[in-house]
């Protein structure tokens, strides 16, 4: 959504109707919140998010929403106080400023990674969402540490639940300018926890891609949404994705295509059969 300077000048309100048009069970919110993380920019996006009709939203951080040594609190604050899972082991920790210094004057938190686990029940099916943090602080290239990894793997052992899915902000299968420096270890993550879909953001353009892993038997499908309602994609239009029948032999992927056309909004609708 980028608030604050990259955030469009499209109608909010619209964009809200148009999304609450859609009876959907889960929102999935893949990051980039803010522009550059100003508690300003996190209370905005904090209030549109508050007005989307859903039981369950989820939400992950971008690297645009880590642009502050204040961002874990401004996150809490506006977006989901959500519950981050600690490392097992801090020392084996490597990623940059996963723990800023304990002197740090208003700090709440002194950990910046988002790690977390949600289960969501909707009609008697128990759905593990799995959310990595791919982001660092001050930094647009994508890292995940791999302690966090298998602090989420120990995790997910202690769960049951029917189906699971993975979120993160940047791909794991395709790259942009800053890509996921280490995608290798969170593809063998998602093989090792039978995900079959992911769900990822940062690059601002629509990417369907299905990997397949020939010797393991495994087979997984990553789907990256457009940018929502920014305004540095003028080659290309803002865009959500809504899947009907998620999950199932007929599921059905809609694009729907945003563009602003003076105060009022177009959109354009397309049908991808997953099958």
């Amino acid at each position: 959504m980028h608030f604050g300077p990259r955030h469009w000048y499209g109608n909010n309100k619209l964009l809200l109707e148009k999304i609450n048009s859609y009876s959907a069970d889960i929102v999935i919110n893949t990051g980039d919140n803010t522009t550059d993380a100003l508690e300003n920019e996190f209370e905005a996006a904090g209030d549109f998010l508050k007005l989307i009709n859903c039981p369950h939203i989820v939400s992950i951080p971008g690297n645009h929403d880590k642009r502050n040594m204040r961002s874990a609190d401004y996150f809490r604050q506006y977006i989901d106080n959500v519950d981050v899972i600690r490392p097992l082991n801090r020392d084996n920790c490597k990623k940059n400023s996963i723990f800023l210094d304990a002197y740090t004057n208003g700090i709440t938190d002194q950990f910046t990674d988002f790690n977390f686990l949600k289960k969501i029940t909707i009609n008697d099916v128990s759905v593990l969402v799995v959310c990595v943090d791919t982001t660092s602080l001050y930094e647009d290239i994508g890292y995940v540490d791999i302690e966090m990894l298998r602090t989420l793997s120990h995790a997910i052992g202690k769960e049951s639940y029917d189906r699971i899915i993975l979120l993160v902000h940047h791909s794991i299968l395709d790259s942009d300018s800053d890509p996921l420096f280490n995608s290798r270890i969170v593809v063998e993550f998602v093989r090792e926890h039978k995900i079959d879909y992911v769900f990822c953001g940062h690059t601002h353009q629509l990417s369907m891609m299905k990997s397949t892993d020939l010797y393991h038997k495994h087979s997984f499908t990553q789907y990256k949404n457009g940018s929502l309602s920014s305004i540095n994609t003028p080659n290309d239009t803002n865009m959500l994705l809504y899947y009907k029948n998620f999950g199932a032999a007929a599921m059905d992927v809609h694009v729907v295509r945003v563009k602003v056309e003076n105060e009022c909004l177009r959109f354009t609708e397309e049908v991808i059969t997953a099958s």
